[in-house]
């Protein structure tokens, strides 16, 4: 085989980034498939019991990854002067039989939570929430869009056919009081629904409600509202597939009372360590890699692991041992060299993410380190499988570290390990791991992802199917991604339409 030099590695030190050759070769040699897979034994060990948000496990694999950081030399980059950062929990229980929707005015009713509605999304009002009642039929154009100042803080009905009619994702980016989709439910499949609003669950109540809170009703419930306003449910609904209409129920006041029971108090960590740059200036920028040490636990957690056979622990091998390991393998291989990067560089192992991205969504809003003056997130979540040459790369398009990744990648033949574009666009990757937090307050970001498999949230994502001699090369492949954007003077930029879509509409 051959083997081709890069040619900043001919120089001595190296143009961009004042490594010496030695260094960037004794410190990419020290990313294993041995080391990869020592780290992703340790947190996906059955004794890890799948890592669930909180757990004590979880907290043991925080312990040890910081540990970790403190043996490489990286300095604690959490709260008091520690490697971690904590966010707050609570386990809570929707209370269904003192939890109502009250109508008034022209049409009189009384809706209980659990047999007249079901909660399926976002989370209930804390307190009670009035507002009027309106009628929206139809698909959204851009000749024919939805009003926001119609829809602001009104509670909304919806009629749709099968599932919950895109619509209704459209009216909850509007700021109602709250989504009522009207549907045909079987009464097998509303018991079903039923049984599950008063299960425990928990939340990050520091993170906000994920939106207004969308509820479900069936005809039997909401056609004499529609029909004491004048209006027929099955014309309302045939006219989901004409251009968008709406339609105030006059006179209908809609007051929504739910309460819960806060049943436990607890807390769940981030693990934050800093490799503090070499450029007097630049040093106070810094570039991130992430992953999370969560995973979906065992049966008991309520996170939607099932046993099978004998084996009930989700080990999340995958899932994302094989990030943090990476995490921790870059910390290691970037504090080998000499001089270090010219930005500092932030390591972090993040939890919650099964959850809902808690613990991303918990640091940006916290940041321990001004957000404005990180430049870049590079996020690995799930890379020890599939293709053995290959790495999605998602998130390319937005900024011009697409084309910096793909420089970097064309510089190493030797890693045989080619970037390659979402090729899943319809399955939102981009929005579900924790870069999106970081992209969505601005900063540029790449999401380092295998795809999914079989054994994806099973409990047969084990330590044995990880092909660790794979994920070593692209680790390394994100180290040199990593050291370009430490040394360069110029720091990342979004593209205009990306910016405008991803950050803006998130804002």
């Amino acid at each position: 085989m051959r083997y081709t030099i890069p040619l900043c590695l001919l120089l001595a030190p190296c143009a961009l980034t004042g490594q010496t050759r030695a260094s960037v070769r004794r410190a990419v040699g020290s990313i294993t498939p041995e080391d990869l897979r020592r780290h992703i034994g340790v947190l996906a060990d059955d004794s890890m019991r799948g890592r669930a948000t909180p757990s004590p496990e979880l907290e043991k694999v925080a312990a040890y990854i910081a540990g970790e950081f403190k043996r490489v030399g990286l300095k604690p980059g959490g709260e008091r002067g520690t490697y971690l950062q904590r966010y707050s929990i609570e386990r809570v229980q929707l209370v269904a039989e003192s939890s109502v929707v009250s109508l008034s005015g022209a049409v009189t009713a009384t809706w209980r939570l659990g047999t007249d509605l079901q909660l399926f999304g976002g989370s209930p009002p804390s307190g009670a929430t009035t507002g009027a009642a309106l009628l929206v039929t139809g698909t959204p154009t851009a000749d024919g869009p939805l009003d926001s100042a119609a829809i602001a803080g009104k509670v909304v009905f919806v009629p749709f056919d099968g599932a919950p009619a895109p619509v209704v994702r459209l009216v909850r980016r509007l700021h109602p009081a709250a989504v009522i989709g009207i549907g045909r439910w079987p009464d097998s499949i509303w018991t079903m629904l039923a049984a599950r609003q008063t299960r425990i669950i928990s939340r990050n109540p520091g993170q906000g409600a994920p939106g207004p809170p969308a509820f479900i009703t069936r005809d039997m419930t909401a056609q004499p509202l529609l029909a004491q306003a004048g209006l027929d449910l099955d014309s309302s609904r045939a006219a989901m597939t004409r251009p968008v209409a709406l339609q105030p129920l006059s006179g209908v006041s809609v007051r929504l009372a739910m309460h819960e029971r806060v049943l436990e108090r607890a807390s769940a960590p981030n693990v934050i360590g800093i490799l503090e740059g070499s450029d007097p200036k630049l040093k106070n920028e810094y570039v991130f890699f992430t992953a999370h040490m969560d995973h979906i636990g065992t049966p008991g957690a309520g996170e939607g692991c099932a046993a099978r056979g004998g084996d009930s622990v989700c080990n999340g091998a995958d899932d994302d041992a094989s990030g943090s390991a990476a995490v921790i393998e870059a910390a290691n291989a970037f504090s080998l060299l000499t001089p270090h990067p010219r930005r500092s560089l932030v390591f972090m192992t993040v939890s919650g993410e099964e959850r809902g991205l808690w613990g991303s969504s918990h640091f940006v809003e916290h940041p321990t380190v001004p957000l404005q003056d990180i430049v870049a997130d590079l996020n690995t979540d799930m890379v020890g499988r599939n293709w053995k040459d290959t790495i999605a790369v998602i998130g390319k398009e937005h900024s011009d570290l697409g084309a910096t990744l793909n420089r970097v990648a064309a510089s190493h033949p030797e890693l045989h390990m080619t970037p390659i574009d979402d090729i899943w666009p319809q399955e939102g990757f981009y929005f579900r791991s924790d870069h999106y937090n970081f992209a969505r307050k601005g900063i540029p970001i790449l999401f380092f992802f295998n795809g999914t498999h079989p054994d994806y949230h099973e409990v047969s994502d084990e330590l044995a199917k990880i092909d660790a001699e794979k994920e070593s090369r692209i680790v390394k492949l994100d180290f040199y991604l990593g050291l370009e954007i430490a040394g360069s003077p110029e720091r990342p930029k979004w593209n205009p339409e990306s910016y405008k879509r991803i950050v803006q509409g998130a804002n």
